[in-house]
């Protein structure tokens, strides 16, 4: 592998701020379209790295693109920093403590996941005026990956039509390149509309839009006998239409997450959930507005990039961590189970190890362990262009995804130290990008091979738009 040392120099010219970037999205949790302040701090840092600004990408307001560099190749690096509810929690302890009863916590590392990109973008920038290389860095700021989709809606809109490369990672418990398995995902909504009544009095004059959410319920749990064994069927309730059992619902509305391993696979299972609703709403007299809140496709891989950054991890080794990180790990580990532990070796292909708190090694990129069932918004990138994704660790082994222990490592210097190492094996996965003259063509030539056999469609119906929050009074 050709020498990475200068790419690594210029992420740690810039490591301080974007560390510094980190913990101020720590301390500003907010969600699902609401990241005003958030992508505020994001859009100034870009303007004081010398980024060309472009803000409210596809009509998103927290949504912001930095761009530096003329002509040669495009390669675009992914940020997000949104948070989740009911996560608020202080750090750099070991047991649940919320800061704000309720609040909003970073329980998936997003705090870090954006601020690494856009150390890996301006360390690109430098990298690119000082040697004269031809080509183009981007940050993409992109909000709502907790359930908004907000990338798939990017997607449709345009914004990666002219990239070549698309480059991100993700905070975890283990270092290795993602293995591109996510599952597609729609969250449906279901309001069945119905009459009330006097429950006693008048019962057949009402049409109960409670029981027919519940029949839903039901056929779907029946439906579930019969899907494919990797797909997944959730649900929650948005409004069960009151609280008096004397009165006859006249509303009530669900919501729905449907996955599937692939686009076909959860299209199909869309169209039968709805059948049943519709079944529901039949039986019931009452009835039913279907709409699609957000949707994501499952990833794509591309071959030759995943090769390209374990390459870059390979060079880099483990993430650096100290005795005092281990220390803190090790106390978060003792809020886990032995099953919390476990599972995160062998979801990456490795039997399990004791008085191991963190992971300071990288995983073989042929290791492969128990699929990632999850689903994000990276993967409508991934169908748009070549795409490949980090994994990182900046938490203790075991720690479970959207958990307080989550947000408690959220700036424990450990996490620091994971950010840094994530920004270098992503800027000089971008390097080789530009040096390597193959890379590139073989990367897209994968692209294409992979589109060939199944082509995309973007899960979002074109009349949907993102549910845009209203940006926050000043105060």
């Amino acid at each position: 592998m050709q020498n990475v040392e200068p790419i690594w120099r210029h992420v740690e010219n810039h490591q301080d701020d974007l560390t510094g970037l980190s913990d101020r999205v720590w301390g500003m949790p907010e969600i699902l379209y609401g990241e005003y302040r958030s992508c505020a701090e994001h859009t100034a840092t870009l303007r004081e790295k010398g980024f060309t600004v472009t803000e409210e990408i596809a009509g998103i307001p927290t949504a912001v693109l930095g761009e530096a560099g003329e002509g040669g190749p495009v390669i675009a690096f992914l940020g997000e920093y949104d948070a989740l509810p009911g996560l608020s929690q202080e750090a750099n302890i070991a047991e649940p403590r919320p800061i704000e009863a309720g609040g909003n916590g970073h329980g998936c590392g997003h705090n870090l996941l954006g601020s690494a990109a856009l150390l890996a973008a301006c360390a690109m920038k430098d990298w690119l005026a000082e040697t004269g290389t031809p080509g183009r860095v981007r940050y993409y700021g992109c909000p709502a990956e907790e359930g908004g989709a907000a990338k798939a809606f990017m997607v449709r809109d345009g914004a990666f039509d002219d990239v070549d490369v698309a480059i991100t990672w993700h905070p975890a418990a283990m270092t290795k390149v993602d293995e591109a398995e996510s599952l597609a995902n729609t969250r449906m909504d279901f309001e069945f509309i119905g009459r009330s009544s006097h429950a006693a009095a008048a019962p057949h004059l009402g049409r109960s839009a409670l029981d027919a959410a519940e029949l839903m319920n039901v056929g779907v749990q029946y439906l579930r006998e019969h899907i494919p064994q990797e797909s997944r069927i959730h649900y929650a309730y948005l409004d069960a239409g009151g609280t008096a059992p004397n009165v006859v619902q006249g509303k009530a509305k669900t919501r729905y997450a449907i996955r599937s391993t692939t686009l076909s696979g959860m299209f199909a299972l869309n169209d039968r959930v709805q059948d049943i609703a519709r079944g529901a709403a039949l039986m019931t007299g009452t009835e039913v507005r279907i709409s699609v809140m957000s949707a994501v496709s499952n990833m794509l891989g591309n071959t030759p990039l995943e090769e390209a950054m374990q390459k870059a991890m390979d060079a880099l080794g483990g993430v650096a961590f100290d005795a005092a990180d281990r220390e803190y790990a090790a106390a978060i580990q003792a809020t886990l189970t032995t099953e919390d532990i476990t599972s995160n070796y062998r979801a990456v292909g490795l039997a399990p190890r004791q008085d191991e708190p963190l992971c300071d090694y990288v995983v073989p990129l042929e290791n492969r362990g128990t699929k990632m069932l999850g689903s994000t918004d990276v993967a409508d990138v991934s169908w748009a262009v070549p795409t490949v994704q980090a994994r990182v660790a900046t938490h203790a082994i075991g720690t479970p995804g959207h958990s307080w222990q989550i947000t408690a490592q959220g700036k424990a210097p450990a996490a620091h130290k994971g950010m840094i190492y994530a920004a270098k094996v992503m800027a000089a996965t971008g390097r080789m990008l530009f040096t390597d003259e193959t890379l590139l063509a073989r990367a897209k030539k994968d692209h294409r091979e992979r589109l060939a056999i199944e082509p995309y469609t973007c899960p979002i119906p074109k009349d949907v738009s993102p549910p845009l929050k209203p940006r926050p009074a000043a105060e």
